[in-house]
């Protein structure tokens, strides 16, 4: 072998770009435009009543219920309706790791394990490896329903979908001229000039353990911390149930990297307790334990959130052996910087994620998109997720694919634009199988 030979040839950076050029054969960029609605062949209140196999069905009615408050909001919990949608159109064939819940509230803040606030996707449960338009697709619907539910006009939101995806691909042209290593740690530095994003970062400074110790805790007769009880969303977990959650945690330190096991042999276990979270993940079972480290005042949080295969996963033929693993290592794949704590475990047959929680957290207020706030979020959000999927795929390949963007731009903003409207069609289903009985909802979203 000649020196400097690898066991396989790696293809040139302007290899890989004609590499993506090719792919338009296979799917035209004019034509992810196309969300042929005529040919749709799935019932979606069916798919959204199969998806919920598996969860606490006593917990549905709230999933339900939370669902029922807009478009957007059943959009964000009818994942496997969208994943049937694309699954049946052409893509690129172009894999990386996608989040697979894109949306403009999978955005949001967050400490950074070396202390500072960082912008960027926050919910990975639906992560997977699969074609990188899908990722683009929803989030550039979601920007549509968002910006309608926050009063923009019809041309306003159409606009910022088409600026998302333009930022996208100008991203990725930038990525693919790059060294390697400087795209994989790239981080964007404009956050505090853009309100929506601003706003989340001053919910993050105020969202501290110490907070969270207030909301979540009382102290008992003997002035012990215990969860306090907050039915239907949030109560303590007794008994054999709380000891099978804290047995877990042996599990879980295996899962962990050395110098995060290090620290976490210093905290302790104080309780246990179960909180309904989210929207598509009501029903899941969703613990919370609460862990002391240098006395009462240094409190961790620690969510064991049960994961179930992506959404994403029947289109894909992709099996993998531990859920919480899959969501663990494609959030490490996607994000420079993610959670000191990340890690899995099983728990009575079910497969969970660990990681923080509310350790410094804040999310997108959906009132912070008028204006300009939702064009601003747009640019944002087609950065992070560039960076993303440069970082799990081959940018090179995108860029060729992409182009210069005018035309995936154009495309995928009216895809947008169709798709919310379809989300919108489904929506009002949902409530006329909510009026005739098909699905019990709680009486208040909780």
């Amino acid at each position: 072998m000649a020196a400097g030979a690898t066991e396989h040839e790696v293809k040139s950076r302007d290899q890989r770009i004609e590499d993506g050029k090719k792919r338009r054969e296979r799917a035209s960029r004019a034509g992810q435009r196309d969300l042929r609605a005529d040919q749709r062949r799935f019932d979606p209140i069916e798919v959204v009543l199969k998806s919920a196999q598996g969860r606490l069905e006593r917990l549905l009615p709230i999933k339900y219920a939370r669902m029922a408050v807009s478009p957007f909001a059943f959009f964000r919990g009818a994942v496997p309706v969208m994943a049937a949608d694309l699954a049946r159109l052409p893509h690129s064939g172009i894999g990386v790791q996608i989040c697979g819940d894109a949306h403009v509230q999978n955005l949001g803040s967050f400490a950074a394990p070396d202390g500072r606030l960082v912008f960027d996707f926050n919910d990975f449960d639906e992560t997977i490896h699969g074609p990188w338009e899908w990722d683009v697709k929803r989030m550039a619907a979601s920007i549509v329903l968002a910006g309608r539910e926050a009063g923009h006009k019809t041309s306003g939101c159409h606009s910022a979908a088409e600026i998302f995806v333009q930022r996208y691909c100008d991203s990725m042209a930038e990525f693919a001229g790059e060294p390697l290593l400087i795209v994989a740690r790239h981080q964007i530095h404009r956050e505090q000039r853009i309100e929506p994003v601003s706003a989340a970062l001053r919910q993050s400074q105020r969202a501290t353990p110490l907070e969270a110790l207030k909301k979540f805790t009382e102290k008992d007769g003997h002035g012990n911390r215990r969860f306090r009880d907050g039915r239907p969303v949030f109560w303590r977990a007794k008994g054999d149930e709380a000891r099978a959650v804290l047995a877990s945690l042996q599990l879980y330190r295996k899962s962990l990297r050395h110098e995060s096991l290090h620290l976490f042999s210093f905290f302790r276990p104080i309780d246990v307790g179960f909180k309904v979270v989210g929207t598509g993940s009501v029903g899941m079972r969703d613990y919370v334990v609460l862990m002391e480290g240098n006395g009462p005042t240094d409190p961790l949080f620690l969510q064991v959130k049960q994961e179930m295969p992506s959404a994403w996963a029947p289109h894909l033929r992709v099996v993998y052996d531990h859920q919480g693993q899959r969501t663990a290592e494609g959030q490490r794949a996607i994000q420079p910087v993610s959670d000191l704590l990340l890690g899995w475990t099983t728990l009575g047959g079910h497969q969970f994620l660990v990681r923080q929680l509310n350790d410094h957290k804040g999310t997108i207020d959906l009132t912070k998109l008028r204006g300009g706030g939702l064009e601003s979020l747009a640019m944002v959000a087609g950065e992070l997720m560039a960076r993303g999927h440069a970082r799990s795929g081959d940018a090179c390949m995108i860029h060729g694919y992409c182009g210069n963007g005018t035309k995936l731009a154009r495309a995928i903003g009216e895809f947008a634009a169709e798709y919310a409207n379809q989300a919108e069609a489904d929506y009002e289903a949902f409530l006329k199988a909510i009026q005739g009985g098909r699905i019990k909802v709680a009486k208040a979203a909780a």
